[in-house]
Parts: C-alpha cells; sequence; structure tokens
C-alpha cells in the first residue's frame, strides 16, 4: 500500500459571512485505511466533508485525486471519480421505492428487476439486507441508514464518506457494519468515518483527525491517541455535566398504563403483539431493542401517534414527541424557527395567531435551552445539528408535558451536546413527567434509565437495569 493520499484536501477554507467554518484545513484518505474524523458540533466535519464530495466550493485550498489537481463542480463529478457519502440525514427520495432510489443519478433505460437485483447484491454482500421494493417512506430508520449505504456501494464506490453511520443502528448491526469497514478498507478502499464516538474511531480507525473551531487540532496514526487525549482535543475546557441518578426515584402518580397492547407497524415492519406496563411521574423509562423488534410502533403509539390494533392504552392529554429523524419529523427546515415552534399547535387550537407572542416565546426558549441562533427568525436549516436538537427539546419541553417520548435524542450529537440533552431529560422527571427513553446505544439507555422496558419480537417486559440482563433480553435469550 502507498503512502500517498488517494485524495487529499490541502489548506481547506471556508467562510459563510463572518464566520468561518474551515480554517486552512488538511485532511486525506489513503487506500486500505479508515480516517476517523472527530469534533463537536459546529466544528467544521461536515462543511468539510461536503467540500471532498462536491456539495460546498471552498474560498481556498486544493483538492488533489491521485496527486493531481481536481476541482468538483458538483457531487456528480466525485461520484465519476468513485466517492460516495453516506449522509447523517438521509438525502432520499421518500415516495419512491429502494430500488428506485440506488438506481437515481444512472444512466440509460430503468430496469427495475435490474436495480432490485442489485440492491439485494449489494446489500446481501454488505450484511445491509433491504426490501428492494419496499417505498422508502414506510421504512424504519435504521432501514433507511442502510439503504443510504447501500447506494453508494452501488454506486461503485471506492472511496466512503460516511457521516455517523452507526448512530441508528442497534450494537449488533454497527458491529456488523464496522467488521464491514474494515473488510471494505482491507480490499483496498478508502473511508472517512466521521463519528462522535471516541471509542468506536480507536477501534476501527487506522488514522484519525480531529476539528476543533474549523481548524485541525490533531492528526495522526490512531495507536498515538487514547480516549481521553482525543477528548482533550475536542473539548480543551471543562465542560459540567450531570450523572444519571442510579436508585429508582419514589413511584409518582400513574401517568400511563398499557394492558395486553397491540399495536400494528408500519408496511413491512414488525408492531406489537403485548405490552403490559405502566410509566409513572418523575421516572425515566429506558425502551431497548435490536432493529425490528416492533420498538418503533410502541414509541408512536405512546405518543399518541398511532392507534392501538387492541388492548388498552391510557395517555395523559399533554404528550410530547422528539422522533429520531428531525429532520424529516420535527423540523420544516426553510422555515424561520418561531414558525417550527408554532408548528406544534398545528390543528389542536383556533382563532387568530398571535404572532409577536410566538416571536418572544421563542426568544424566550431560545435563550433558557442554549440554542445557538442569530434570532427567532433564522431559518432551522441554519442550525448545526446539535442546536436543531436542542431546538426540537426545547419546543416539546415549553409545553409542560405530562409525558416526554424520546426516540434516540442524541443520535449524531457530539458529548457536550449529548450531556445537555441528557441533564434536560432529568430535569422533566425531576419536574414530575413520566419520561420515555428510547436509544439505539444500549449504554446510553442504562446510563439514563430508572427502569428498562426491553421489546423483543413484539413482546414488552421490564428487566433490570443492568447490561448483561438486557441484553441477553434484546434478542430473546431466557
Amino acid at each position: 500500500m502507498s503512502d500517498a493520499a488517494a485524495i487529499a484536501l490541502i489548506g481547506i477554507t471556508k467562510r459563510f459571512g463572518a464566520v468561518t467554518a474551515l480554517d486552512r484545513v488538511d485532511f486525506g484518505l489513503r487506500a486500505g485505511r479508515i480516517h476517523a474524523l472527530l469534533g463537536e458540533n459546529g466544528a467544521g466535519k461536515s462543511t468539510l466533508m461536503g467540500v471532498l464530495f462536491g456539495l460546498t466550493s471552498p474560498d481556498a485550498g486544493v483538492l488533489e485525486l491521485n496527486g493531481e489537481a481536481v476541482r468538483w463542480q458538483s457531487p456528480r463529478d466525485a461520484i465519476r471519480a468513485g466517492i460516495g457519502m453516506v449522509q447523517q440525514h438521509f438525502s432520499h427520495v421518500p415516495a419512491l421505492t429502494v430500488a428506485e432510489n440506488v438506481a437515481l443519478g444512472g444512466r440509460g433505460r430503468f430496469d427495475v428487476a435490474q436495480a432490485a437485483a442489485e440492491v439485494t447484491r449489494v446489500g446481501t454482500k454488505a450484511g445491509l439486507a433491504v426490501d428492494p421494493m419496499a417505498r422508502v417512506a414506510d421504512l424504519s430508520v435504521e432501514a433507511q441508514q442502510r439503504l443510504e449505504i447501500v447506494r453508494a456501494l452501488a454506486h461503485g464506490a471506492r472511496m466512503l464518506i460516511l457521516d455517523e453511520p452507526t448512530a441508528v443502528l442497534a450494537p449488533g448491526e454497527a458491529t456488523k457494519l464496522l467488521a464491514w469497514l474494515r473488510r471494505f478498507a482491507d480490499d483496498g478502499g478508502a473511508a472517512a468515518l466521521v463519528t462522535h464516538k471516541v471509542r468506536e474511531a480507536l477501534a476501527i480507525a487506522d488514522d484519525v483527525t480531529v476539528l476543533r473551531a474549523g481548524r485541525r487540532v490533531a492528526t495522526g496514526v490512531v495507536n498515538e491517541f487514547t480516549a481521553e487525549s482525543l477528548a482533550r482535543a475536542m473539548f480543551p475546557e471543562e465542560r459540567e455535566t450531570r450523572a444519571a441518578p442510579r436508585a429508582n426515584p419514589q413511584p409518582g402518580a400513574m401517568i400511563v398504563s398499557a394492558e395486553r397492547l397491540a399495536v400494528r407497524g408500519a408496511p413491512g415492519e414488525p408492531g406489537i403483539v403485548d405490552a403490559t406496563f405502566a410509566l409513572h411521574a418523575g421516572e425515566i423509562v429506558g425502551v431497548a431493542a435490536v432493529e425490528r423488534s416492533g420498538h418503533t410502533a410502541l414509541l408512536r403509539a405512546l405518543a399518541g401517534l398511532q392507534t392501538p390494533g387492541s388492548g388498552r392504552l391510557a395517555l395523559p392529554p399533554e404528550v410530547s414527541f422528539i422522533p429520531g429523524d428531525r429532520h424529516r419529523d420535527a423540523l420544516v427546515l426553510d422555515f424561520p424557527l418561531y414558525e417550527n415552534l408554532a408548528l406544534r399547535h398545528l390543528g389542536t387550537r383556533h382563532g387568530l395567531m398571535r404572532w409577536p407572542a410566538v416571536r418572544a416565546r421563542t426568544s424566550r426558549i431560545l435563550e433558557q435551552f442554549q440554542v445557538r441562533a442569530a434570532s427567532g427568525s433564522s431559518r432551522a436549516r441554519s442550525l448545526s445539528g446539535g442546536n436543531q436538537q436542542r431546538f426540537v427539546l426545547a419546543r416539546e419541553l415549553d409545553a409542560h408535558p405530562t409525558l416526554l417520548v424520546a426516540e434516540n435524542p442524541t443520535r449524531g450529537l457530539d458529548l457536550a451536546a449529548a450531556a445537555t440533552i441528557h441533564a434536560r431529560l432529568l430535569d422533566a422527571a425531576h419536574a414530575g413527567a413520566a419520561v420515555v427513553v428510547y436509544s439505539s446505544d444500549v449504554d446510553e439507555v442504562l446510563e439514563l434509565a430508572h427502569r428498562i422496558l426491553v421489546v423483543h419480537n413484539g413482546v414488552v417486559r421490564e428487566v433490570p437495569v443492568t447490561r448483561e440482563l438486557v441484553a441477553r433480553a434484546m434478542v430473546g435469550a431466557a
């Protein structure tokens, strides 16, 4: 293997108005190696990868492919050069099938059978099988993530950019994906792994680069770093954190009760066949499940978005929901923040909209929840991922819910942003709400929850809060 970079970014600078997103950053991918890119939200990782994939034009710097200077006019140029990008926020068309999405950007006449066969071939080889004829809008978040990876591979990528690829995968699926990524590199591929999981980077990467405030502050081979040194590079100053309580609180009033509950899943997805449990004020109840266990149907039923098929489910009148895909289900990205705030009550209130009051309320929660935005008139799209998530959480908590349901609430967030979200969830429980948290990261569920409900094959049962017992229950072990 040559030490020369297959593709290199040299001295990349990018400004957005008065903000310098990247300041003379160098970054490269080498064949046969995985290069992890770390940094807190807003550090410039997505902008740098956007330059690499032709989504963003740099203000200064050079892009070299196999030692020769090139300039992408669009992502199509990067794809033709053998680069694929799996974005954290999906770029597919929900109304089309999986096969149709994979075929987008190709040439010649569309052959549905050929496209479906290619999806099956690539998905099987990567261990990321997805139904080629399923409509993407009907897929779970996990299945949509698999689609993004399969699409990049089907287009012949030998250099891959993966932005938080394991963020929505169950532990077993994440392990399979990373094992495949290792094989991809060992077979001569080059990969950029954008992740907030320091230990994941240490376990899988060959090279590591850390960005902070648009500058490269650390780079080298992975064995030069430890989890502690990478964390210090990402977050040099002390960050306030709050530990989750380990003991169960005194049970408050019953907020939710379910008896022999059954909930139909989305098309192609499993549902709930049997669930009996109660949720109380002041507690955080974690939901743990492997993919396609029925947990998505459970969360949407608790959020009041899906009607049970049978059994009984009693919910409080005020329920807040933080969905797993904030771009698809929580925000209208091109609307200002104050309009996104007003949309929460769409269809539930009547009369004139008092916009001055809505703007004032938006300004208040931006300050209260430390959402970094120029003003309440800022477009949701202009916020970083962490600040978008803070805003969604702020909007839902500002309604003072009796029940808060959170699905992967820290997906794709850095350590500091995730700690802030955790603290807010704890505050909601301390204020008397019943809080339900599902995370594809089992350790996050164990860290937060007073009690844990495990979903397996559509059956819900409570399991003691220990990693071994929860892990065994998730896969159906006795």
